[in-house]
This record gives structure tokens, sequence and C-alpha cells, in this order.
């Protein structure tokens, strides 16, 4: 009789115990709706200076702590965001999201646009583009989004002519007058090259990492109203939850617009 007692008893606090995990277990759940620690990927500049010096303390003012890892690359970030590895991105601009979704077969979006930066042409052989000879070679970046930017952009100063299509590659020149050859390169080795080719089209970012201006150094570059605003990606099931929605805000504040104009004087500019 008391061994039949005991078993009772200990089946029944094996099942409370099994209920308490399962409530403890949802709990948990639901919380990270509203999760305190924040993990967001960002290239090292402007991005993860943005948000280590202006971000993390409004964040911590509302009671998120918030981790910045950094990308030397422009796959990574997404990839990593996609796996759940990250809460959230800060790097890119719309088109190449978009494109990039395409490609790879991923359903991440967008929440805020933060600034703009503008692409330019440094060069250490030539100081204007009238200097560029018969096969000269300049370099571009490889991604489709920003290839086809870097394309235009030779395109709206006279060097090439391109076919009129929303993304082009050096597989649509029409007219290319000087002969002008054009090497695909990961983004982030196109300031190491600057040796190596007459010009090279780089991304601000990558441009101010090199200690290179934009707004002195490039002999021609974008506009700064060009479509191409870096943004806030998130997965599409996060994009309203809290801590999201505190990481736009702190994003969008009057303190990052003053950081970004007071620190990069003109070289990025803020799109909000």
């Amino acid at each position: 009789m008391k061994k039949k007692l005991l078993a009772a008893l200990l089946s029944g606090a094996v099942l409370v115990g099994a209920l308490t995990g399962c409530s403890s277990s949802g709990s948990s759940n639901s919380s990270s709706n509203d999760k305190k620690t924040i993990v967001v990927g960002a290239t090292a500049v402007p991005h993860a200076e943005i948000l280590n010096n202006v971000v993390k303390p409004i964040l911590k003012k509302e009671g998120y702590t918030l981790k910045v890892k950094v990308f030397t690359d422009y796959v990574t970030p997404n990839t990593a965001l996609n796996d759940g590895d990250l809460d959230a991105n800060y790097f890119q601009h719309v088109p190449y999201l978009n494109t990039f979704n395409k490609e790879k077969h991923m359903d991440l979006t967008y929440t805020v646009k933060v600034h703009i930066e503008p692409m330019g042409l440094y060069s250490h052989k030539i100081k204007k583009l009238s200097e560029l000879k018969d096969g000269d070679e300049i370099a571009v970046p490889n991604d489709s989004t920003n290839e086809s930017r870097a394309l235009k952009l030779l395109e709206e100063n006279g060097v090439i002519k391109l076919k009129k299509a929303d993304l082009v590659t050096k597989l649509d020149i029409t007219e290319n007058k000087k002969n002008i050859k054009i090497r695909e390169l990961d983004a982030a080795q196109l300031p190491r090259v600057l040796g190596d080719v007459t010009a090279a089209i780089i991304n601000s970012n990558y441009a101010i990492q090199a200690n290179l201006n934009p707004t002195k150094d490039a002999i021609v570059s974008e506009p700064k109203d060009a479509p191409y605003a870096n943004i806030l990606a998130v997965r599409k099931q996060d994009k309203d939850k809290p801590y999201i929605k505190a990481l736009n805000k702190a994003l969008t504040s009057p303190e990052v617009k003053k950081y970004i104009n007071d620190k990069y004087k003109g070289q990025i500019v803020p799109a909000f």
C-alpha cells in the first residue's frame, strides 16, 4: 500500500513538473516578442559607428541592450539575419535587398530609411574623366545592384552608353568609344585596387573606411537625392515587434540626424 501511494505521489510530481515546464516555455516564447537584447549586423563605417555611438545610448535609456556585429561584406549580414543569428541588419539599400531576396530566395523586408551614401569614382592616376585613355580599366562592385549603379554613373558622365534597363551589367554596354575595361570586384576590395586600375567606383562606406573623402576625393559622384537610402532590414515576422519599433525610433531620431551631419559633413546625408 505504501509503495502504491509513493508511486502515485511521484507520478503526480512528474506531471506537475512537466506542466510547469510547458508553462515556462510558453512564457519564454511570448517574452521574445519584446526581447531586451537586440543584435544588429552592420558594416563598420558609418553603420556600426552610428549604432554604437548614438543608437546604443538611446536604447539603453529605453531598457534595451544593443549588440553590434561588424561585417566586411554585403552577403553574410543577410544570410545571418535570415538564419536568425541577427535581429536586424543595417548596411544596404532597398534595390540591393530586393535583388538579394530574389536571387537567394529569401523574404527579408525593411522598416526605416536612415541615410544615403552617394557612390563615387576615385583614382590615384587621373584627376578628371577627360584624362581617361583608350583601354583604361575601371573597377566596379560585382553585386548586381551596385554594379548597375556604377555603370549608370559612367553613362551619366559620358564615358559609356548602356541598354535601357533597371539593372545592367558590363554586357549591356552599347557604346564604349575609349574601350574602357570594366573589372568586377567585391565592393570591399575596391579601395585596395586603386593602385592597379585607372579608377574605381566605390560605395561611400568603404571609401570613408579607406580614408577617402567622398565630397573632396571623388572625381564624380551620384547626386545626393539618388534612390539608394540605407535601411534597417528585418525578418517579416519581426517588423512590428516592440524591440524593432524601439530600434526604428532610435535610428531615425534627431540625435542620429545631428550625428550624421556633424561627423560626416555631407559625405553621407540623413534620409529622414
